[in-house]
């Protein structure tokens, strides 16, 4: 028996106005005048003085604002990654991402684009990164991806959405600032906060199932109860709490695995361009038959929060573009297989994924 050997950020720190330790944090990783540190920003942020005087650009630092109306593809990482290239003469002394899983997984994929050859199409997968990444950071402005803690950068490729899952991934810094998330609109908060949920119950009621993932899903599940169900936190405590769900619900999966929810939402995405959080509630609705009671609470959650998910979605697809989300969903085996276990082919047709993706 082989045992993951698995990478986790090297170094984290949490609270609330952490946000303003990140000059002292990266200083020391400068490499000269004509290595620059790369801001990647959500342009939500864009003219939000309260965020971004914050930053503190030297030499020939640059800001970029990043839009996160869709999720990164691969040709977008490559042109990024271009750009770099052409301006600078050294590689920067780092890349730092500013905003949700989708800044959060551009910073991890150009900083391994910068050191390995090719296009970032060519390492969607496992382990196919061979070179460390550049120093890299990340400062979540949302909470619940875990993107933050995660081995995965998830691109949307020409033929398939699918992550770049290596251990030079994970970042090398992550500043845990609750503040950041005061602004989040909040249908944005639930879906989000809900990916944090999904990836406990796929977690917990997974054949991958280990302590040591368990141990991280239980308290995240826990998180997310009294988060979403319960009455008496603060704003300042929600956000606190949202914040290390988050995070340890990516620590959950990355020991074991997520499941359906994932998968299938992996299509909607990659046909529709519907984003993750929002995909995973709409899929999850509808998933009864395998996780029970986490759909029962999540129903109950969406009850609460008075969140109302689009529905029909899938009504006007034809046949062919149905069978493209399934593709993509069947594509992505180690999540089958942790949510039915081995002999899952016999369970997940492709009729049976017909049947649930026209329900949604």
């Amino acid at each position: 028996m082989t045992y993951k050997n698995y990478p986790m950020v090297s170094r984290v720190v949490f609270g609330r106005g952490s946000f303003n330790q990140l000059e002292d944090i990266i200083a020391p990783k400068r490499n000269g005048r004509n290595a620059p540190f790369i801001y990647y920003v959500d342009d939500v942020f864009k003219g939000n003085h309260w965020l971004t005087s914050r930053i503190s650009l030297s030499y020939s630092d640059k800001i970029i604002y990043v839009p996160t109306d869709e999720e990164p593809k691969t040709s977008q990482i490559d042109q990024l990654v271009e750009e770099i290239i052409l301006e600078y003469s050294e590689l920067p002394s780092g890349i730092i991402g500013i905003g949700g899983g989708i800044v959060m997984d551009i910073a991890k994929a150009v900083s391994l684009m910068l050191t390995n050859p090719g296009e970032s199409k060519d390492y969607q997968g496992w382990d196919l990164i061979k070179n460390p990444a550049i120093y890299h950071v990340g400062v979540p402005t949302i909470s619940g991806t875990g993107a933050e803690v995660s081995r995965t950068t998830i691109l949307t490729g020409p033929e398939r959405k699918l992550g770049i899952n290596s251990d030079f991934t994970p970042f090398d810094q992550v500043i845990l600032d609750p503040e950041l998330t005061k602004d989040v609109p909040k249908d944005q908060w639930f879906y989000t906060g809900m990916d944090c949920f999904v990836h406990c119950i796929e977690s917990l009621n997974g054949t991958y199932l280990n302590a040591f993932s368990q141990s991280y899903g239980e308290k995240a599940y826990d998180l997310c109860k009294e988060i979403f169900l319960g009455d008496y936190l603060s704003a300042e405590d929600a956000q606190d709490k949202l914040m290390m769900a988050s995070w340890h619900g990516g620590m959950s999966i990355a020991y074991s695995q997520v499941g359906v929810a994932h998968a299938m939402s992996y299509g909607l995405s990659y046909l529709l361009g519907i984003k993750h959080g929002i995909g995973n509630c709409i899929v999850f609705d509808h998933l009864e038959e395998f996780y029970p009671d986490g759909v029962a609470m999540f129903k109950e959650m969406k009850a609460k929060h008075q969140i109302e998910l689009p529905k029909g979605v899938c009504s006007n697809l034809e046949e062919e573009e149905i069978d493209i989300m399934i593709n993509v969903a069947l594509s992505l085996e180690p999540l089958w297989e942790n949510a039915i276990g081995k002999s899952w082919k016999k369970v997940i047709t492709s009729e049976k994924l017909k049947t649930l993706y026209k329900k949604m």
